[in-house]
């Protein structure tokens, strides 16, 4: 029907969609969206790429999302590090900036795995793993609606967070090794030019530091992502504004901006918790 009243045939859909539109696995409110997103040239190059289709289908301000993010995320980390270090600030600018540049390669990440997808993915090959199989029927958020026709089991739920955890870890961990390798070369530096600075400042250690920063990705954040893009925007705030694209967007500009603030003050507590960033007196 969505296709007969678009003047459409299935053969001048994508491939992965048309599919998908024949087994009968998305309905026809997906296929509108997918008329509705093609008359933009961005978002009709960005339907080429199959992870970019699988969440513009399910959330067309997913695009939006990543930019509140990734623009955003700048400047509420740097506020949420001089609200914690206040009159110190200065004195550990290194772990400031080293702690920015681990946020802001991690932010399109948090954004991206735990966004909820319409699944166009091809079946697994019968020979695959059970636990390959497992976690291919697990949904991208574990809080996200299923579509109508299919259902997702509360193993299968928490299955997304342990998946999305794993990935976020490897994620946060390599995201740390850059941002402490960056710390490490601006102590050095600062010793060189500061000489009085030589005595109170040692090398940040790198693989301690790199691995709380993937578990802290793979707790912290993980839950929290999930709940915000599962819970929060898909089954309160885009049920009730689904209408009004404009104020919607400026509620999840507000949410997100309050999430990664909060994870900006969380993770340097953590830091000094744990002992990998040491208070400077």
């Amino acid at each position: 029907m969505a296709l007969g009243e678009a003047g459409r045939s299935v053969e001048s859909v994508d491939k992965e969609l048309a599919a998908a539109i024949q087994a009968g696995r998305v309905p026809g409110s997906i296929v509108k969206r997918y008329f509705e997103l093609e008359k933009s040239a961005v978002f009709r190059w960005l339907l080429q790429f199959g992870g970019f289709k699988e969440r513009l289908l399910a959330d067309d301000l997913f695009l939006t999302k990543v930019g509140i993010e990734c623009g955003v995320g700048i400047f509420t980390k740097t506020a949420a590090e001089l609200e914690r270090r206040r009159e110190k600030f200065s004195k550990e600018l290194d772990f400031v900036f080293a702690d920015v540049v681990m946020a802001i390669i991690a932010d399109f990440m948090l954004v991206w795995l735990p966004a909820p997808t319409v699944s166009l993915r091809p079946p697994l090959a019968v020979s695959a793993g059970s636990v390959a199989k497992f976690f291919y029927g697990c949904p991208d958020n574990a809080f996200q609606v299923a579509l109508a026709g299919t259902s997702y089991s509360l193993l299968q739920r928490i299955g997304a967070i342990v998946r999305n955890g794993a990935k976020l870890f490897a994620v946060g961990t390599g995201a740390s090794l850059i941002g402490t390798g960056i710390t490490n070369a601006l102590i050095n530096a600062r010793k060189a030019l500061d000489k009085s600075f030589a005595g109170e400042a040692e090398d940040v250690p790198i693989l301690s530091t790199s691995v709380a920063y993937g578990v802290y990705m793979a707790v912290s954040s993980n839950l929290r992502y999930q709940v915000l893009a599962g819970v929060i925007e898909q089954r309160i705030l885009e049920p009730l504004l689904h209408q009004h694209k404009l104020i919607l967007s400026a509620i999840c500009f507000v949410v997100r901006t309050g999430n990664t603030f909060l994870g900006s003050l969380m993770w340097v507590d953590y830091a000094r918790w744990t002992g990998i960033q040491k208070i400077r007196d």
